[in-house]
């Protein structure tokens, strides 16, 4: 009876000993994700908190050119003007009118028009892409110190304006 019961401790023992050591190796592995989570980069060589990256794409065969190599190198300025226009809308936001019209509680217009607008500088190119045979991309990518700026300036530039625009100037 008493090497039955030994038996059993041992092998409760065993089995606390396992849950013990698999409990502590997951939360090993968990400290060590979250560890190096921070300090990942992405694949443009920002971490989070540090900037921002934009896309462009442009298709090659709607681009103006008498030959095949002018409408490449017109696609790759239109994707880089695309990718700018996305590092604008992500520092400045996106002006977005809407209107609709209404006959007897139906919809029979309805438009949405969208503008962005600002100054963008500093930015980087990560890269310039072919994707298939018929489009570029184009990545750019804007640091945190410059963003600040941009926006301090814009700040300012807009308090100035409302300022002047103010009743009784």
């Amino acid at each position: 009876m008493y090497l039955q019961s030994s038996g059993k401790a041992n092998s409760m023992s065993l089995k606390k000993q396992f849950c013990q050591w698999v409990f502590t190796l997951a939360l090993a592995l968990l400290f060590v994700g979250c560890a190096s989570q921070g300090r990942n980069q992405d694949t443009y060589g920002m971490t989070q908190g540090q900037g921002i990256v934009a896309t462009g794409y442009a298709v090659i065969s709607s681009q103006h050119g008498d030959t095949p190599a002018q409408k490449r190198l017109m696609a790759i300025k239109a994707s880089k003007l695309d990718a700018y226009r996305a590092l604008t809308e992500q520092v400045y936001g996106q002006y977005v009118n809407a209107t609709g019209t209404m006959v007897d509680m139906s919809i029979t217009q309805d438009q949405m028009r969208s503008r962005v607008e600002g100054v963008i500088y500093g930015a980087k190119l990560v890269s310039i892409t072919p994707i298939g045979g018929e489009t570029y991309e184009t990545k750019l990518s804007l640091g945190q110190e410059t963003i600040n700026e941009l926006v301090r300036n814009y700040l300012q530039v807009s308090k100035v304006d409302r300022s002047s625009t103010s009743p009784g100037r």
